[in-house]
């Protein structure tokens, strides 16, 4: 079993950067792939990155290409997603996921465990 907790969101201005954090605990982190996904009210939840268990490979949504960056500390179990260049479309709740399998993942379906998310806000 794994606990995932977000952290980190908040409300900022368009150009702006926030990071996000997640903190693992549980049985086991390793070997584990991380994810990040968004979601507003009245869509599904989106896929917005991921990243393997050594961090030597990841994937972006294309809409995130180029301004945020996946990022995993093993040692703290921990995972980050900072965001530059925020946008107002870029709002929405932001959930750390967590997949015991070995590929990078963008369905919502392959991940087994979720935090409780962390609201980010984008103004104009």
């Amino acid at each position: 079993q794994v606990q995932l907790v977000e952290s980190g969101g908040g409300l900022v201005q368009a150009g702006a950067s926030l990071r996000l954090s997640c903190a693992a605990s549980g049985r086991t982190f390793t070997p584990i792939t991380m994810g990040w996904f968004r979601q507003v009210p009245g869509k599904e939840r989106e896929f917005v990155a991921a990243i393997n268990w050594s961090g030597g490979r990841t994937d972006y949504a294309d809409s995130v290409k180029g301004r945020f960056t996946i990022s995993r500390d093993n040692a703290k179990n921990a995972v980050y997603l900072q965001m530059n260049s925020l946008k107002p479309e870029d709002t929405a709740v932001y959930y750390c996921a967590a997949s015991r399998g070995t590929r990078l993942e963008d369905s919502v379906r392959k991940y087994e465990y979720w935090g409780q998310g962390t609201q980010v806000t984008v103004s104009s």
